[in-house]
């Protein structure tokens, strides 16, 4: 998919100066908005201007074993930050502030693993991060446009899944290795018979409902 390495090529000559030698550009994405059950996680990377992998794409567009292999590929070569909002956040304060609570928190993190870099511009996937402190650019379905958000899209899937992989086993029954907490019929059906799990989102009317009655 060389037209998202264009895509990230014609944000840096927008946005750079030139006195600029390098320009820093940082891909944020989440993963896990929409589910029933479980966390959201933020991811934002920074590529090496030399990476290019032509199965980069917006995650769910590609299959478990490619998001695997890109996952391994970007955490070895790119800067990164990860960060999981977790389901009382998403209860206490809603979906929406959550993610970009979480998107903050992976921004940091990522600032933080590596002293000194400061990023020149900050592409988001959806809406503006509020007071990210840095200049920042909103993308709608940016996963699917530039390369850095879709780096940051399949780090954010592949560490999502294996959490819901790992809550799988601390609450079985649920399915969550399957349907990684969305809201299948399947899901919704085991929540009427067991009930919700403490790692369902209460906040979320499907959930609520059931818990309430």
């Amino acid at each position: 998919m060389r037209k998202l390495y264009r895509f990230d090529s014609s944000l840096k000559s927008k946005y750079s100066s030139s006195q600029e030698n390098k320009f820093h550009l940082i891909g944020i994405d989440e993963a896990g908005r929409g589910p029933l059950a479980g966390p959201v996680v933020a991811c934002a990377v920074c590529l090496p201007e030399n990476f290019f992998d032509a199965r980069l794409d917006d995650s769910k567009k590609l299959d478990a074993a490619t998001r695997e292999h890109l996952y391994k590929k970007i955490e070895a070569q790119a800067l990164w930050g990860i960060a999981v909002g977790q389901v009382a956040l998403i209860d206490s304060v809603n979906i929406l502030s959550a993610t970009h609570l979480t998107m903050q928190a992976a921004l940091q993190n990522l600032l933080n693993r590596n002293p000194g870099f400061r990023p020149d511009l900050v592409a988001v996937d959806g809406r503006p991060i509020p007071a990210s402190g840095f200049r920042q650019v909103s993308i709608v379905k940016g996963d699917g446009l530039s390369a850095s958000i879709a780096a940051a899209s399949v780090m954010a899937k592949v560490f999502r899944d294996r959490i819901m992989h790992t809550l799988s086993s601390r609450f079985p029954g649920y399915g969550f290795e399957r349907h990684k907490g969305y809201g299948t019929a399947s899901h919704q059906e085991r929540i009427a018979i067991l009930g919700p799990s403490p790692v369902h989102r209460r906040s979320f009317a499907p959930v609520r409902y059931l818990y309430e009655n």
